[in-house]
């Protein structure tokens, strides 16, 4: 109370060491995966249009988010600010953020019920796809035995990356993938009731996080499905490459 103001706003010597210290912590994470993620995104986002497209719309495409640059589809905000600043604020143990999500006007589909499940399911299937990818390179890695830390982490990285975006995004509630393909695999008057949840789904899901029932529910569950059923497709490989090595 009676302390000179001044001297609070300098933090001892042993609080400097321990901030530079979770600095390097922090910048070593953010180094392992920043490709993985915007891999992830990219390819991602780039799905949807591009399923988009297959199917008859075309605005994704006259806006130019067919594209595999990472800058067309990142949000300043919501891709680089929130995640970064929930991780520093919460020592990773929240992590949310987004990425803008690529203009398609179910409308202009052939069969706009129908190929709306096609559209919403391009983008977690595109992260499917890459854990595979980044799991059969984790499995090459470990085959050669490969002493650098780095290009493991890497790996690990991109397969944690992706089987998270894939689970998360099949979550069963409007925006998310998952709550598109729900409203076109329903009757015509429960995909309606399903469908007028959109506008308030995203601070549904937020709250849910939030409450960590999306984690206990939903996500630990399917990852731990979706880990399994990676383990039984990369098994082909892992078999080659013992009887070669």
């Amino acid at each position: 109370m009676g302390s000179n103001p001044a001297s609070r706003a300098i933090p001892p010597l042993s609080t400097v060491r321990l901030l530079g210290m979770d600095f390097a912590q922090i910048a070593q994470t953010i180094s392992i995966f920043a490709l993985p993620v915007l891999l992830a995104i990219t390819l991602h986002e780039a799905a949807h249009g591009y399923a988009a497209r297959h199917f008859g719309d075309y605005t994704a495409a006259q806006a130019g988010r067919i594209t595999l640059n990472p800058f067309a589809h990142i949000d300043p905000v919501g891709t680089i600010l929130i995640p970064i600043g929930l991780y520093v604020m919460t020592a990773g143990a929240f992590l949310f953020g987004y990425a803008k999500p690529v203009p398609v006007d179910f409308r202009a589909l052939r069969h706009p019920k129908r190929d709306m499940v096609w559209v919403a399911l391009a983008g977690p299937a595109s992260n499917l796809f890459q854990a595979i990818a980044w799991g059969a390179l984790f499995i090459l890695l470990r085959a050669f035995e490969n002493e650098e830390p780095f290009f493991n982490s890497l790996a690990r990285a991109g397969l944690l990356v992706n089987v998270v975006m894939f689970v998360f995004n099949l979550l069963p509630l409007p925006p998310m993938d998952g709550g598109r393909i729900l409203v076109g695999l329903l009757p015509w008057r429960a995909a309606l009731a399903v469908s007028r949840v959109e506008p308030y789904g995203f601070f549904i899901v937020l709250v849910l996080l939030l409450l960590g029932l999306v984690s206990e529910w939903w996500m630990m569950p399917l990852m731990s499905l979706t880990y399994l059923g990676l383990d039984w497709l990369l098994w082909p490989l892992r078999q080659v490459l013992e009887a070669l090595l």
